[in-house]
């Protein structure tokens, strides 16, 4: 599996969403992602599906170090204490002694990014997690992460699919070395029936979500982590690594982000989106 890195880490460049699912349908398709080959597992305290993704993976029977788990924190766990007692929980959720990597999910302007950096830092250095970063900041609170954290950011998770230009945030992270996690990779389904797209897939035999994963996948500092509880459809995001898109095509792809479809709104807590 292809890997992405950023200070230190070494994250496979294609995962596995587990948002919304739950219960015994989360425990079901994480056992069968990893059966086909996933081998990153993404989920969050907020998706309340830690045990399930735990109970999945116990069933898969891959060894734990062949698997890099993500979860993330939830915005009113992120102070300091409350930040390390809510990861320690979500170990014992998912039967792991640490995860690989722990993101902050949103910030939250009730705590300081400062405390929340220090709470995040401590928690790598206790080795409840092996790296650390961050989900749904906007430039001014990724910079002031950066400078406030005292253990590296590996990357951010934001929603990043051919609709939507974050161009700002893409540079904002390759400023700071850190790779960009894109969730929504497939629009929530909005890429099925591009006629651009599905041109770009006919060349190369492959469907619409295919070239839309190969797309990300391809700018070289992007990490992927599409959902679905279909086993067809796991198998096919899977087969992203043995076709390259051309200059000409990457182009035609980064040029529907005209469009400007955000799909994930903001908290209204959060602030406006870059």
């Amino acid at each position: 599996m292809q890997t992405v890195s950023a200070h230190g880490a070494k994250i496979p460049a294609l995962g596995f969403g587990t948002w919304p699912m739950k219960g015994e349908e989360c425990a079901r398709v994480v056992s069968d992602a990893l059966k086909l080959g996933y081998r990153h597992v993404d989920t969050a305290q907020g998706y309340s599906n830690e045990k399930e993704v735990g109970d999945g993976m116990a069933d898969a029977g891959v060894a734990r170090d062949r698997i890099f788990i993500t979860t993330k924190i939830h915005p009113e766990q992120q102070g300091e204490g409350a930040l390390q007692a809510s990861l320690e929980e979500s170990l014992r959720k998912l039967r792991v002694d640490q995860v690989d990597l722990t993101l902050i999910h949103w910030p939250n302007p009730k705590i300081p990014v400062a405390e929340a950096m220090k709470a995040l830092s401590d928690a790598k250095r206790r080795g409840l997690t092996r790296h650390i970063g961050l989900s749904n900041f906007t430039v001014a609170l990724l910079d002031e992460a950066v400078k406030a954290a005292t253990e590296p950011l590996v990357t951010e998770q934001i929603e990043y699919h051919p609709y939507i230009d974050q161009s700002k945030m893409l540079a904002a992270l390759g400023r700071h070395g850190m790779a960009v996690t894109a969730y929504c990779p497939l629009a929530l389904g909005r890429v099925i029936g591009d006629p651009v797209i599905e041109a770009i897939g006919k060349t190369h035999h492959k469907t619409v979500a295919q070239v839309a994963l190969r797309w990300l996948i391809q700018q070289g500092n992007v990490i992927a982590i599409p959902k679905s509880s279909k086993v067809e459809r796991l198998r096919e995001n899977m087969a992203v690594f043995d076709f390259v898109l051309s200059d000409e095509e990457m182009t035609a792809m980064n040029g529907l982000k005209k469009r400007g479809l955000r799909l994930i709104n903001e908290p209204g807590w959060v602030p406006k989106w870059d």
